[in-house]
């Protein structure tokens, strides 16, 4: 598959040829699935926690005596059936991250990527240089690369602050690094902005 490299200014500068062993590959559903429920998985915090009976304060001592008071026996106020009393069974923080492994992982980035090039969702600009870090020229760019109105991937060989300012307010918009691409990130978003040099990165990585 060939693609266009663009300027900023939507310009073709030269033609690319991408990987067909990175991105043209026939995706593996099963792989990327497991690969975006390790993903989601590692964000939940697992911080949820209720108390147990002997975690609440009070109840140290019985109510009342067991016999002869004609009402139910009861070892502590602070048990599971009285109001201000413990919970049974709540939850406790625990971790929810699951694990694939180092081939699956690599196999799914490579189904997530044929996706997007098959999709013709990938669009190559030679890098992404910006004066001011201003937010309006942010917009330019994308205005110029027709990607103002959907939500996109802005893949970068490495920061620049200008334009981690001028993209930020941009809900639309996710800034990463080649190295932090996750497949999560790429079947979340509809097109991908890379840099040329950020993409040979992904070929060195995944080839």
């Amino acid at each position: 598959m060939k693609l266009d490299i663009l300027n900023t200014n939507g310009e073709k500068v030269k033609d690319l040829t991408l990987n067909k062993e990175i991105f043209g590959i026939e995706p593996n559903d099963k792989v990327l699935k497991d690969a975006i429920i390790v993903a989601q998985s590692s964000l939940r915090q697992g911080t949820a926690k209720t108390k147990n009976r002997s975690e609440v304060s009070g109840g140290g001592r019985k109510p009342w005596k067991q016999k002869g008071t004609g009402r139910a026996r009861q070892g502590s106020i602070r048990a599971v059936q009285w109001v201000g009393g413990g919970i049974a069974f709540g939850p406790t923080p625990r971790s929810y991250s699951k694990k694939q492994n180092r081939k699956e992982r690599r196999l799914a980035l490579k189904s997530a990527w044929s996706y997007k090039a098959s999709e013709n969702a990938i669009v190559v600009v030679d890098a992404i240089k910006l004066e001011t870090p201003k937010t309006k020229e942010m917009l330019k760019v994308l205005n110029n690369l027709k990607l103002n109105d959907t939500k996109t991937l802005v893949v970068v060989k490495e920061y620049d602050e200008n334009l981690i300012l001028a993209s930020r307010n941009l809900q639309n918009i996710v800034v990463v690094l080649p190295s932090e691409i996750s497949v999560l990130d790429l079947a979340s978003t509809n097109k991908v902005l890379i840099e040329s040099a950020a993409l040979e990165e992904i070929k060195e990585a995944l080839k």
